[in-house]
Parts: C-alpha cells; structure tokens; sequence
C-alpha cells in the first residue's frame, strides 16, 4: 500500500472525522509499546501552536539536537507533519509504522486523525532523536497527542473555536486544552489573559505553572529584544523571522519552555539567536514579493482573522486589497468576514475540497450580508480564485490569500505563487 492508499483507508475506519474520547487511542499504543525516551514537549492552543512548535525546532537544531516535530495540519503534502532533523520524513519512510498501527489495533476503530498520529508518533519514537515536539489537534483532554505524557506543557493563546467539540466559551476550551498539564512537571502558559479554568487545573494537579508575566516577561524596540525566566535573562535576541505582531510573545513562550527544561536541554544563546533568526514556516503571514504583494496566512477563526487584518494594517500603503478566502462550514464565518471587511476592496471566495467546508456560494452570502454594497466572485478552487485576483489586480495592490489550510494549500500546491511583477524589470 502507498501512503495514499493508507491515507484513504484511515479515512473509512470510523464513521465520524472527530470522535473526543482518549481510550481507543490509549489502548493502541499500550498494544504498540509506543514511548519516548528522550524529552517530549506538547504544544496546544487556539492560535500560535504551528509558530510556536517551528521556534521550538529552530531553536533546538542551532543547539546541536536532532529534532523530531509533529506538526499539523499539513499544506500540500500529508508528509510535512512529520520532521525530523529539520526534515520531512518521505512517504515510504511512514509506511510500516502505519502497517504496524493497523496490526495493533485490532477491531478498535480509529479515527483519520487519530490512526495518523499513532504512526507518525511511532515512527518519531524510533528515529533517533534528541527531543520531541509534539502538536496537539483542536482540544487537549481528549486530544490523541494527549496519550503521551510530555515533560514539558506549552500552551499558546486560547480563543474560540471548534465550540462544538469544546464548549461555548473560553473557561470551557481552556479546561479542555488544560489536560495536556502533568503533575509536577513544566507547564508555560503564553496567553497574558489565561482562562482561570486552566490556572485552576494547574493548581489542582500540582503542575508547575510558568505566567507569562509572572515567571517571565519580554521586552524591546525596533532593533532587538530581551526575554527574562526565572532567574535567567537574555539579551540582544533577534527577532523572530516569522512575520507578525503575536510571533514575539510566541517566541518568548518558546525561551520559557527551554528555561524550564535547561538541565535536560541546555541552550545557547547563540542557539536561541540564529533559531529564531532562521525560522521559517510557510502559510503564516507569509509575504511573498512581488508586484502586486502577495500575502499567505492560514488564519481560520476570528482571533487569527483579527491579528492578520493588524499585521495588514502595519504593511503600509496599498491602493486595493484582494481577498482569496475559503473556510469549512464549520468555523465562525461571520466573524472572520467582519474583522477583515475594513480592509478588503473585492473577495474571490473559494470552494474546498473536502465535504465539511462552506461551499463559495454560502461564503457569498456571509459576505453579502456583512458588505452589501460588495460584489464578490466565486470559483471552484483557490488558485482559480488567485488567478482571477491577479486579473483584477494593479500591479500597486495587495492580495492576502487566508481562511483554511486547505485554501492556503490550495494555492501552494504548485509551489510558491509568482506575481507578475516578481520576474519583471
């Protein structure tokens, strides 16, 4: 079987996409002997996980660690969620450790996430590798990431989204994103307005906690910045070279994971310098040159929506504002519509192709009711709708690709867009 005909099998197994329960997944990994022994960080959030576990990486290979990242979801191609070295692993590489996922399980069905994660899990916990970072899905608690105890807990901003598996509000989405905390081990919490329900499972644990603002704290100006951790400062750090005004409180939630595993991990700060001056990942405010000015983010809920329209808003001049933008069905549309419409002139709305995303003629209508003196166009694919933004466009204007990974990969899939004026002169 190839990694497609794997792929299209995990998708039958169970008959629902998401299913929050950990005990399936618990029971797979007992049966594969599946365990790190090297240290394990965890990373959840609403926002900021992906730049998060990115700086994590950077960071850890400068020091000399040989990396092992589970990352999600994918852009392009279902191998990018699982690196090693700084690499992502090849498709054939993946193939035995879904094989033996498959052997385990027995009659459990899994879930497509959840069969996924055993293997790339698997196939981190044998390579051989320095430190784990490991992405969590849309909760915590139940999340199967969440099967493995990590050494070290991140958690990034917590806003809402996925309500309907979470909860309502962000006391509910913070407990279930607090269930990656251990007892007795490292907990960073990077949101400066945390939900008292994480603080309140932390204590009831005994996890030791670490507030931005509290435990440590950032500071700088346009050249540089500093970070300091309990007891520890650090000085003239470059800033991070993912664009955007949340990367920096990313990045110092980043140092406090390190601070809190330094017997194990020690850094240099040479390490955490060229980390951060060298990290890339594709897809978050991602500027691409050219004329017109291309922007890539895969900004999928009205937080994210609402930091992208201020990292905008700081790029300074441009005439017009195209907007490529697809959504799933299930994802507050309306507020993402709204923190961008100020600074949108035209939106080319796009089709996904998968079947829980909003169809581009349910996104008309979102818009239309929020701008109805607009007139957006809809299209089949999102590099149908960034072919007619270029058609539309002077080559002065900006077009901002966002909403779901599926519509900033859909524009990726060929490899990186060129403007027109990107070759010209």
């Amino acid at each position: 079987m190839t990694l497609d005909d794997w792929l299209a099998h995990c998708e039958r197994l169970h008959p629902k996409s998401i299913d929050m329960t950990l005990q399936r997944v618990a029971s797979v990994r007992e049966r594969l002997g599946l365990r790190f022994d090297v240290p394990v960080i965890t990373v959840a959030g609403t926002n900021g996980k992906g730049s998060s576990c990115a700086m994590l990486e950077a960071i850890a290979r400068h020091a000399g660690y040989r990396t092992g990242l589970y990352i999600k979801p994918h852009l392009v191609h279902f191998e990018e969620r699982c690196r090693i070295g700084g690499q992502s692993v090849a498709a054939d590489e993946l193939l035995p450790h879904f094989a033996a996922v498959e052997a385990a399980r027995g009659e459990i069905p899994l879930t497509y996430f959840e069969f996924t994660t055993l293997a790339i899990m698997r196939a981190l916990s044998l390579a051989p590798i320095d430190v784990a970072i490991l992405e969590v899905g849309l909760g915590g608690r139940l999340d199967a990431v969440n099967a493995i105890d990590g050494d070290c807990a991140l958690i990034t901003s917590i806003d809402l989204d996925h309500m309907d598996y979470l909860g309502p509000d962000r006391e509910s989405i913070g407990f279930e994103k607090s269930g990656i905390l251990r007892a007795g081990r490292p907990a960073v919490l990077s949101d400066p307005m945390p939900p008292a329900s994480v603080l309140r499972h932390a204590a009831e644990i005994g996890a030791d906690l670490w507030r931005v603002g509290r435990d440590f704290s950032h500071a700088g100006d346009r050249q540089q910045w500093s970070w300091q951790g309990r007891g520890r400062r650090r000085n003239a750090l470059a800033y991070p070279a993912l664009r955007g005004a949340n990367q920096l409180l990313n990045a110092s939630g980043v140092l406090a994971v390190f601070e809190a595993l330094r017997e194990r991990l020690p850094i240099s700060a040479q390490a955490v310098r060229n980390g951060l001056a060298t990290v890339e990942l594709p897809g978050r405010f991602q500027i691409v040159p050219g004329q017109p000015a291309l922007v890539l983010d895969v900004a999928h809920n009205p937080q994210a929506a609402a930091t992208l329209a201020f990292n905008l808003d700081q790029m300074g001049f441009y005439p017009r504002t195209h907007a490529v933008f697809g959504a799933m069905h299930d994802k507050d549309i309306a507020g993402m519509v709204a923190r961008l419409a100020p600074l949108i002139d035209h939106w080319h709305l796009s089709d996904l192709p998968l079947p829980r995303a909003a169809k581009a003629e349910e996104l008309e209508r979102i818009v239309r009711a929020r701008l109805p003196a607009c007139s957006p166009s809809t299209h089949e694919s999102p590099s149908e709708a960034l072919r007619a933004a270029l058609a539309a466009a002077d080559p002065a204007d900006r077009i901002v690709v966002f909403g779901s990974f599926l519509c900033v990969g859909g524009v990726l899939k060929d490899g990186v867009p060129r403007t027109r004026g990107a070759h010209s002169g």
